[in-house]
């Protein structure tokens, strides 16, 4: 689960983590309330959306005008810029060219950058630790820096045994250039990122840019906080800062109905049960040619009424042009799937070409409900060969 900046940077400060004054406004009036609580004389109005490179970022009803984090030196200026951001669509590079409507703002205390680093908490798979990773290079995307000069990275893993150290907060420092009392503030300041971290169960805490002011301090200009969904049972208070207006309507509708659902940028659709078997079934797709529209589990128990609607979810999607359903009947019986693979067909109006491969318990049963049924749905013998069948399909139907 993902958060806005003000929400991050809320949850921070509880944590002892030295960010700039500030405070979300949904209104021109709030914006200007927020300015006048923080007092100046520079102010920094910006756009709160789940998306990175807002700075960058162009309103699609000004596309040649200022981006979606604005640098102002009145009251005034955080009145009328407020008012040309709110309720306008903010396109940046991670929101795709949909982009995002701005629905409120951070106003924050401007502060005097004298240098800007990166740093960030999170889980190295490849390590299975908690690792802390830094670079000088602020205020740039760390994938452009690890591609193009990886030698500025900083990596430290944490061993769980004995949580985050001095000596791991003094090797960050030391490799960002920081001196004298810098080292003790960031060593603090390392120090509750990780506390952070662990306690809210967080898969990530991002810093970018982390600034050193003229003055010395180090503060998080922007943060970054995601949450490991299957803890926020342990967590209500983070649960409640969800905004469900950022998040993709499809993968909503597929959480309420106990469905794993995440959106990509293929073609095919696939409706597989098993998470392991669906990573299969994607790979077999881009192997014989085809991309994958989406990820998606119906579970080990799904239901009749849950196929049909893991039926529709797929189907909402513009982009897809086939599907390739890949059932093994284990918990999972065949004919269920058959039978909510009919019933979705029918509700919708299938036009898209229709590939199912079963296997297991009752799979017989589920291939006469399919061949009985009318509809123009093709069987597969195996994997590879539904994967052939729907990317062949798809390739002759455009």
């Amino acid at each position: 689960m993902n958060i806005h900046e003000y929400q991050a940077k809320e949850l921070m400060r509880r944590y002892g983590i030295a960010v700039p004054d500030g405070g979300v406004a949904w209104t021109p009036d709030e914006a200007v309330q927020q300015a006048e609580k923080t007092g100046g004389p520079i102010w920094v109005v910006k756009s709160q959306i789940h998306a990175g490179g807002r700075g960058a970022g162009r309103f699609r009803n000004d596309p040649d005008g200022k981006g979606g984090v604005r640098v102002v030196k009145s009251v005034d200026e955080v009145r009328a810029n407020a008012d040309a951001m709110l309720g306008q669509v903010l396109v940046t590079e991670q929101t795709g060219a949909e982009g995002k409507e701005v629905k409120r703002l951070y106003i924050e205390d401007g502060c005097d950058i004298a240098r800007e680093l990166y740093l960030s908490v999170l889980l190295d798979r490849a390590t299975s630790r908690v690792t802390v990773m830094a670079s000088t290079e602020g205020g740039m995307d760390i994938e452009q820096v690890a591609e193009e000069t990886p030698e500025k990275i900083i990596r430290v893993a944490i061993d769980p045994a004995t949580g985050i150290q001095a000596h791991h907060c003094r090797t960050v420092a030391f490799g960002l250039g920081l001196e004298g009392g810098q080292v003790k503030s960031a060593t603090r300041f390392l120090t509750a990122m990780y506390r952070a971290f662990t306690e809210l169960d967080a898969s990530l805490v991002e810093i970018n840019p982390l600034v050193v002011t003229g003055g010395g301090e180090v503060l998080a200009l922007d943060a970054k906080m995601n949450f490991d969904d299957n803890a926020l049972y342990r967590h209500p208070d983070i649960a409640e800062l969800r905004d469900e207006d950022e998040e993709d309507p499809a993968e909503l509708e597929a959480a309420r109905h106990d469905l794993n659902y995440v959106k990509l940028d293929g073609t095919i659709g696939c409706m597989v049960n098993g998470a392991g078997l669906a990573m299969g079934t994607m790979d077999i797709i881009k192997l014989y040619g085809g991309e994958p529209a989406n990820f998606l589990d119906v579970g080990g128990g799904a239901t009749r009424e849950r196929v049909t609607t893991a039926f529709k979810i797929i189907l909402s999607d513009p982009n897809v042009e086939g599907i390739l359903v890949n059932i093994f009947g284990g918990i999972m019986r065949c004919d269920v799937i058959a039978e909510g693979v009919v019933a979705a067909a029918r509700e919708v109006s299938l036009h898209v070409p229709l590939v199912v491969r079963l296997a297991g318990t009752n799979v017989d049963l589920g291939k006469k409900i399919l061949a009985d049924s009318g509809l123009p749905i093709t069987s597969a013998d195996d994997l590879a060969d539904a994967a052939e069948k729907v990317v062949t399909a798809v390739k002759e139907a455009a």
